[in-house]
């Protein structure tokens, strides 16, 4: 008779080798320039709460009864103007970005994954954390393309990482980075970057630095945004040996009646061309990634208020995007937030810490 080993049925006691992993996350963008695609992304972009903060039912019957029945043709035309030959630009960036971080990291000896992925649309965060979780990811890192913190932005993506813990049964352990607005690294990527502009297209003769807007209420109840947005603003002018009158911040993208942060860019740049500046440079330091914010609203929209209020030189800084410096400072991020996890080839589940 064959002999009983007592395993019968029984797991394998060897524990498997745990792997590490980053999840690189931006906002999203429709994954083609038609109303047909726009449609359901802009339904959940203005359907997360984090994003609109108002009675949902309400809400519901303007975003459906309103909203989504204009906005989406109106945004796919925009989306068409700025659509590269590989997809959105958004998506685009994010991805290259990944995919630049995963081999700086690999050639400074850390064996990690990286994967990019949206808020809204694809790949969603979902997604992204099954594939890395069929990977054998137990640790991951989610590192997000807002370095200034707002509850709309940085905190709707751990809300989606929350969703998708509720449903699983073993949890990844889970790092959050949730602002580097004053990561001098970060900082200096945007200083070469917009040095590099004007060493190839010469210098206007004011800096303009325009974030990302969001309403004021957010503010009052508690949001840090603005206080890291302006200090982006110092450390930068700082280091590029700005005076405080050749510099100016302001806030684009409003949505909605609701007051936002002020001075809204695109009447400050209708203010700056018929006011007699002939020349403006415009940055946006709160976008890693070039998207219809950037290359829509800012180097198109914004160019023509400058020019048709009496400017003759609009001149857009691009964003990080795949630059050098920038890869190398999101890598410095990641490297100090990976911290203590094992991300070494030769880690074995033996030398994990416990």
């Amino acid at each position: 008779m064959p002999q009983d080993n007592g395993n019968r049925g029984s797991i394998d006691p060897q524990p498997a080798i745990e792997r590490t992993a980053i999840l690189w996350c931006n906002l999203g963008s429709p994954d083609a320039p038609t109303a047909a695609a726009v449609r359901p992304y802009l339904a959940e972009f203005l359907g997360d709460p984090r994003v609109v903060e108002i009675p949902r039912l309400l809400w519901a019957l303007i975003l459906y009864g309103i909203i989504l029945r204009v906005r989406p043709a109106k945004s796919a035309a925009k989306y068409a103007s700025i659509w590269m030959a590989e997809g959105s630009p958004l998506k685009v960036w994010t991805r290259k970005q990944a995919t630049l971080l995963a081999g700086w990291l690999g050639e400074r000896g850390h064996r990690v994954a990286v994967q990019d992925a949206m808020r809204y649309a694809s790949p969603s965060i979902a997604s992204r954390l099954d594939a890395l979780q069929a990977e054998g990811a137990t640790r991951v890192l989610v590192l997000q393309a807002y370095p200034q913190y707002s509850a709309t932005t940085t905190a709707s993506v751990i809300d989606a990482v929350n969703d998708w813990s509720r449903r699983q049964r073993r949890i990844p352990e889970f790092r959050f980075v949730n602002q580097y607005h004053d990561d001098p690294a970060y900082v200096e990527a945007l200083a070469l970057g917009i040095e590099a502009h004007w060493k190839r297209e010469g210098r206007g003769e004011l800096l303009l630095m325009s974030f990302h807007g969001i309403p004021v209420r957010n503010i009052a109840l508690g949001d840090p945004y603005q206080v890291q947005c302006l200090e982006t603003a110092r450390l930068l002018a700082a280091r590029l040996g700005l005076a405080a009158t050749g510099y100016r911040v302001t806030f684009q993208s409003r949505f909605g009646r609701a007051k936002w942060l002020e001075p809204y860019t695109e009447p400050t740049l209708r203010e700056l061309g018929a006011s007699g500046v002939k020349r403006v440079d415009v940055v946006c330091p709160g976008f890693p990634a070039d998207c219809l914010e950037t290359l829509e609203e800012i180097a198109m929209e914004g160019r023509e208020a400058f020019l048709h209020a009496g400017g003759q030189t609009f001149s857009y800084i691009p964003c990080l995007n795949d630059s050098p410096a920038w890869i190398t400072a999101l890598a410095g991020i990641a490297e100090r937030n990976l911290a203590g996890w094992p991300t070494r080839p030769a880690a074995s589940a033996q030398s994990l810490p416990r």
